[in-house]
């Protein structure tokens, strides 16, 4: 089960109370104080690891806590700080706190660290209360509690290149055809449910790009209809789109009202993305009924260009790969973002 949402309690550790101690020693009648320093809490750090692909840790396990700190003791020993809790998150994260719906913080590489809660100071052993006026202090204070507080974990996928389009249209085939990942097919809607990345491999560039297969939308998807929004989120930061048209108008679809239709979800959705830079992979050319279809797209739509393909018969994926090399290279090195 692939998890892009989830509700976390975190809570950062609590300071260490500081120590009352008095030297205690053979022939030292009036021994000075020495109480040591509370240890500091362990904070909540968040660790960006790209081998982490879902959130499903913490959808099963929901609380979190780092380490208390230790009191301080006699002798003048300070607490020891207590261990942080560090997650390991995957790129692309957007942490939301529930108590005002505002962002906090957003995660896009790997190894990036963020301390989303920090653990309480530890408190002051009497030893640091001594003055020339106060040989004898009776006092210490307690450690300050560490930070805590409810958050939304929010997974936007990054990739190279999105491909979006609706049920059955091919995506799943076609990324079989030119990636190593291996997402479930068949002749029938929604065989795909989860967002999965692929890697299309350039060996002669010793290259790659990294490519979304998103799952298939259905009209009123921006109304979050069906899973709308959960999908169409896992696109925002792709800098490429690719729009895969089943050519051949399978169960009496029209490519050009597919095409529109899909252009149409995604501008409701995120105005933004109208802008982003796009491909269409006019799939299933084999069918007898693709060649005049493909036509009459490309006198309708004269400004959208357009790669046929036939993943059955296996033409026309040189020529993508080489056009999605071409248009991601193109783009700014900035990964596109948008707001949480």
């Amino acid at each position: 089960m692939f998890i892009d949402e989830c509700t976390v309690k975190l809570r950062a550790g609590n300071g260490g109370h500081g120590s009352v101690s008095f030297r205690r020693e053979k022939f030292v009648p009036k021994g000075g104080p020495d109480g040591g320093n509370g240890g500091k809490g362990g904070d909540v750090v968040l660790e960006c690891d790209e081998n982490v692909s879902d959130l499903r840790q913490f959808y099963y396990k929901p609380h979190w806590e780092a380490d208390n700190g230790n009191n301080g003791g006699g002798r003048n020993k300070d607490g020891r700080g207590g261990k942080d809790c560090v997650l390991k998150v995957p790129p692309g994260l957007v942490i939301i706190s529930t108590r005002n719906d505002e962002p906090v913080t957003e995660l896009l590489e790997p190894g990036s660290r963020f301390v989303l809660l920090k653990g309480g100071m530890g408190g002051r052993g009497n030893t640091t209360f001594k003055s020339s006026t106060n040989r004898t202090p009776q006092e210490a204070t307690d450690g300050d509690p560490g930070q805590h507080g409810e958050f939304r974990l929010v997974l936007k996928t990054i990739a190279d290149v999105g491909l979006v389009g609706f049920p059955n249209a091919g995506k799943s085939t076609l990324v079989n055809m030119i990636t190593a990942a291996r997402p479930k097919m068949g002749a029938y809607p929604f065989t795909t449910l989860n967002p999965s990345i692929g890697v299309v491999e350039y060996p002669e560039r010793y290259d790659r790009l990294k490519l979304a297969d998103i799952p298939g939308l259905i009209k009123g998807a921006h109304e979050n209809r069906g899973l709308g929004h959960r999908f169409l989120r896992h696109i925002e930061r792709c800098q490429v789109l690719v729009f895969i048209i089943d050519m051949a108008g399978t169960d009496e679809r029209d490519p050009v009202q597919d095409y529109r239709d899909l252009v149409e979800e995604l501008e409701q959705y995120d105005p933004a993305l109208s802008e982003r830079p796009r491909l269409v992979a006019a799939n299933k050319m084999d069918e007898p009924a693709a060649a005049e279809h493909l036509k009459r797209f490309a006198a309708e739509l004269k400004d959208v260009p357009v790669q046929p393909v036939s993943c059955l018969l296996e033409e026309g994926l040189p020529e993508l790969k080489e056009k999605l090399y071409a248009l991601v290279k193109a783009q700014p090195t900035s990964t596109p973002d948008s707001e949480a």
